[in-house]
């Protein structure tokens, strides 16, 4: 077998795997992963930021799973619920906000993937430039990607 069509069966192996009872006992069914790729990940990203051009926080708050967390640059608290997340998007909505990724990292793992690095943003209504650093967990949910966390914050002074 050659060397690239062994790791590729090993990876493939590795995504029938089965997932636990909590009480610790044999697996009782199988997980298909979902194939997937930096490429897919990354628009996720674009995805996102498209249903920030809506100027809806309810399209923005979609991209997110029930049970996420949302750590935002410009919010002191925690948005764990759908309301808690569509009250932030209402006001970061307000200045017309666009991201652009300057510098990202995916990693991807059997339905869930990381997308993290630097992104841009800048305000429309106000002009305002913010460089933040970022990072987006997603899930799988058997139908699309959804955002599990999303962490941002604003990236210091360079020393």
């Amino acid at each position: 077998m050659k060397p690239l069509t062994a790791i590729a069966s090993v990876l493939l192996a590795g995504c029938a795997v089965s997932i636990g009872s909590p009480n610790g006992q044999q697996p009782t069914q199988a997980q298909t992963c979902k194939p997937t790729s930096e490429q897919e990940i990354a628009a996720l990203f674009d995805r996102w930021n498209q249903s920030l051009q809506t100027g809806d926080p309810r399209q923005v708050a979609a991209n997110y799973a029930e049970q996420s967390i949302l750590l935002a640059t410009v919010s002191a608290r925690p948005r764990l619920t759908t309301a808690d997340r569509e009250d932030y998007f209402k006001h970061f909505l307000e200045n017309g906000p666009s991201g652009k990724i300057d510098l990202r990292r995916v990693y991807l793992g059997c339905n869930s993937a990381v997308d993290a690095g630097l992104y841009t943003f800048t305000f429309a209504r106000t002009g305002a430039v913010v460089h933040a650093r970022y990072t987006y967990t997603y899930r799988w949910d058997g139908a699309r990607w959804l955002i599990t966390t999303h962490h941002s914050s604003a990236l210091p002074a360079e020393k």
